[in-house]
């Protein structure tokens, strides 16, 4: 299970690395932010059909998955991504990981309920989940401690990349895979327990062992994978483009907003645990989605309002991200724990099938939120293109800038002319009206005058819009939080602890007597 883990953090390591350098990787290709979020947009619709395919992972070996999957990944993210020629050779190559890692993404948490009974359930989700929430937090830490002077956003992700290289040689060792003919035996054994789990639910155990992709269809199943899937909309955007949102609306360097985030996500990481590990002592899951999907609304109803209030200050920020990592953590690792229940609860043998499910479903949502992004905050482009150079040049060309912002008329009807080619006349009329030094300086300040008057209205419009702009998509994921809480109530388990008991100790019994009568078979069975 330590080994599931670290391999899911390593991962998600180097999935989200390029959001932290997003800035310098867009200047690099000179993309457009359009086309930046596109890429993560093909590579999240990539990764949905691979976590269908992953629904066969009983087929393949959920380990042989997760292992070889490591080194493709690595592989990748050392020596293709950071050495990509072109902006479509490095989207290429960033869906060609992000097709490894969707299957992964089913193995792993089938590998974690694989390990761990349903007592230990939430805790086991809670280590899962710590992957992508430590994984982005090692993203953050790394970047805001490397990033700049001689470290530049290549060596960013090779760092990443070596990572994963080292922990697939690690996972090559701890993680095995039996010989398919013993493996096919153990697998006898392993649906012999899925149809006592089956008959003790009082499921048909010939309509467990088929059509398990049709039993998932169910308004429990899919309606809670959609709902947790708005639910996240605020943590793909913190994944994806918080080191974007503050260095345009509030002008953080990288470094910075990436320090910001280690406030959201350590906080995240101690919280899924915490509440895993509280949520199997009390038995009840759903007590602890409500409670943290209410907390989050309110945390980030907060987070929304300072959205365009500028005056707001970095600790200010920092307690409002740490309060929706801890609310988020309360209420995800018991619904990871809960969604798992809740397929079993139709069908033992199909864990693999409704995760994969739930995967494409994430991953659809993911890649629809990112295609959102753009056409709600249509501001962000020019100020990244153009916000530092257009600064820059305002500071440099302030003399000049007051000068001819004096005599508009004047410089309007100079800037007609050429280089040379000003009539004597009116190059008389500037120096009798601006003197001769006047002309020097605004002479002087030329190159950053051109870049005032060809960007400088674009970059100042959508600085005054992107605030309000981004505050929009803040609202559609507070929305998503409170579609979230409705489907609560439809998903397995119980409100009150003694309720938990008394079903658990029912479930016991019976498979004790599955147990026994399949026993009985097989003597019977040995004996003829």
């Amino acid at each position: 299970m330590g080994i599931v883990v670290l391999v899911t953090i390593v991962l998600y390591y180097q999935l989200y690395v390029q959001f932290a350098v997003s800035t310098a990787i867009i200047s690099q290709y000179h993309m457009t932010f359009l086309y930046f979020v596109y890429i993560s947009v093909a590579a999240n619709a990539v990764g949905a059909f691979a976590s269908l395919v992953a629904g066969l992972a009983d087929r393949w070996g959920r380990a042989n998955i997760v292992v070889y999957g490591l080194l493709l990944v690595g592989l990748l993210t050392t020596f293709a991504l950071p050495n990509a020629p072109g902006k479509t050779s490095y989207l290429l190559t960033y869906c060609a990981i992000s097709l490894v890692e969707g299957m992964i993404l089913v193995a792993t948490p089938a590998l974690i309920r694989d390990f761990s009974p349903q007592l230990g359930r939430a805790s086991a989700m809670g280590y899962w989940t710590m992957g992508p929430i430590i994984g982005s937090l090692v993203v953050t830490a790394v970047t805001s401690r490397t990033y700049g002077g001689d470290t530049s956003w290549q060596d960013e992700i090779r760092f990443a990349g070596i990572s994963g290289l080292v922990l697939f040689v690690i996972a090559l060792f701890g993680l095995r895979e039996l010989a398919p003919a013993l493996r096919d035996q153990i697998m006898v054994s392993l649906r012999d327990r899925a149809l006592v789990e089956a008959r003790a639910k009082g499921i048909d155990t010939d309509a467990a062992l088929h059509g398990q992709w049709r039993q998932m269809l169910r308004l429990d199943v899919i309606g809670s994978a959609v709902a947790i899937s708005l639910y996240l909309l605020l943590y793909y955007a913190a994944v994806g483009n918080f080191v974007l949102y503050f260095s345009t609306a509030f002008g953080y360097s990288a470094q910075r907003a990436n320090a910001l985030l280690n406030w959201y996500w350590g906080a995240n990481a101690i919280s899924l645990v915490l509440s895993g590990l509280l949520s199997d002592r009390l038995r009840v899951r759903k007590p602890f989605m409500l409670v943290g999907g209410v907390g989050s609304v309110g945390f980030t109803l907060a987070f929304a309002l300072h959205a365009t209030q500028q005056h707001t200050g970095y600790y200010t920020f920092a307690f409002i991200v740490a309060g929706i990592g801890v609310t988020s953590g309360i209420a995800y690792s018991p619904w990871m724990a809960s969604f798992t229940e809740t397929v079993e609860r139709h069908n033992p043998a199909a864990t693999a099938t409704g995760l994969a499910i739930w995967g494409w479903i994430v991953r659809i949502t993911v890649a629809l939120s990112a295609a959102c992004v753009p056409l709600v905050v249509n501001t962000v482009t020019p100020l990244i293109e153009h916000g530092a150079e257009v600064k820059a040049a305002s500071v440099r060309a302030a003399p000049a800038l007051a000068i001819t912002e004096a005599h508009p008329k004047l410089f309007a009807e100079l800037d007609t002319y050429g280089p040379g080619k000003v009539p004597p006349a009116l190059l008389a009329r500037a120096q009798d009206e601006v003197g001769a030094e006047g002309l020097r300086v605004v002479q002087k300040a030329a190159p950053q005058l051109k870049i005032l008057r060809e960007h400088g209205a674009d970059v100042q419009q959508a600085s005054a819009d992107n605030p309000g702009a981004w505050q929009t998509w803040w609202w559609v994921c507070l929305g998503g939080q409170v579609l979230f809480l409705p489907f609560v109530f439809v998903m397995t388990g119980r409100w009150r602890p003694r309720d938990a008991v008394r079903d658990l100790k029912e479930h016991e019994e019976s498979v004790a007597r599955q147990v026994a009568d399949l026993q009985h078979d097989r003597q019977e069975g040995s004996t003829a």
